[in-house]
């Protein structure tokens, strides 16, 4: 790790992502160190979730801390408060702050003000946790990282970024299919595209579904309208009309591929309705498997 926190899958080098992977999959096995013994972690959500929450709680009970909530009805975080206020507060408080957030700079406010580690349970720029997760996932169904082909159909927002990233740091190619304005910011596919070059792997922006998934060892897609989005509802579904994951996409990918999906799904949308049951899914291998990336996160900093 560069720094206390993580914020982002470029809070590691390229190498220490592989070894994330590594140390998610032996502590899925071994089980967790209790490095959380008589410690409280806060998770503060402005986002409702149901994975994110029930992992990180798990996860943290299972290292034997406590858990405290804090919705944004509680805090208010920038509303009630400001950032820096709430940072100072529980930094004084608790151990560890796992924030789900509307605003990534409100992240870089709590990291800033604190000097206990801050995590990123997602954020508008970034959904580093879900990154790494889904790299566990792909190792777990393939049986390798290096030289897959990872086809992601759809909306270039934050999953699409931190996997980018993710996939281009252990050798893994790296091919989206998004409309022109919904590509993935320019930041994170300039940092993909170095991370790309030096494992010298395939770092790849396609407006054809069919051309990303011809071939692909993964398949991937998220929803087409995220919180935050909902007045653009209407103008996402026509752009995205054409970007739908169905059985006969999914058949022109390798005969032994797998479907993602970080959920929640919305069936009819960037998925037909049975894609989720498909013979190929693992999505909900890949939900289980944010609790393991995750410990494997706090193992990281708090032994650090």
């Amino acid at each position: 790790m560069k720094g206390k926190d993580f914020l982002s899958i470029t809070d590691l080098e390229p190498d220490e992502v592989s070894q994330m992977v590594r140390k998610a999959s032996e502590m899925k096995i071994d089980g967790v160190p209790r490095l959380l013994e008589g410690k409280s972690v806060a998770l503060i959500f402005e986002k409702p979730s149901l994975r994110t929450r029930v992992s990180f709680e798990v996860g943290v009970q299972q290292m034997g801390g406590n858990c405290i909530y804090l919705s944004q009805a509680d805090i208010g975080l920038g509303v009630r408060e400001p950032v820096v206020d709430v940072a100072r507060v529980l930094d004084r408080l608790v151990d560890v702050i796992v924030a789900r957030v509307f605003s990534h700079e409100s992240l870089e406010t709590l990291a800033e003000e604190t000097t206990i580690p801050v995590i990123n349970a997602l954020s508008d720029l970034a959904h580093p946790c879900q990154a790494l997760g889904d790299l566990l996932t792909m190792s777990e169904a393939k049986g390798h990282l290096e030289g897959l082909r990872v086809a992601y159909v759809g909306d270039g927002n934050n999953i699409a970024s931190s996997l980018a990233l993710g996939c281009a740091s252990v050798g893994t190619d790296f091919v989206i299919a998004a409309p022109g304005n919904y590509h993935v910011p320019s930041v994170a596919w300039e940092e993909a595209r170095r991370r790309a070059f030096e494992k010298e792997s395939l770092l790849e922006w396609v407006e054809d579904p069919k051309r990303a998934v011809d071939g692909a060892d993964v398949v991937y897609t998220d929803v087409w309208i995220s919180m935050g989005d909902e007045r653009e509802a209407d103008e996402r579904r026509k752009v995205f009309s054409k970007f739908q994951v169905t059985e006969d996409l999914m058949g022109l990918a390798d005969d032994q591929a797998v479907f993602m999906h970080d959920m929640p799904a919305h069936r009819g949308e960037e998925v037909s309705e049975n894609m989720l049951d498909h013979h190929s899914s693992v999505v909900f291998a890949q939900a289980e498997n944010r609790l393991h990336a995750q410990n494997a996160i706090m193992a990281e900093l708090l032994s650090g």
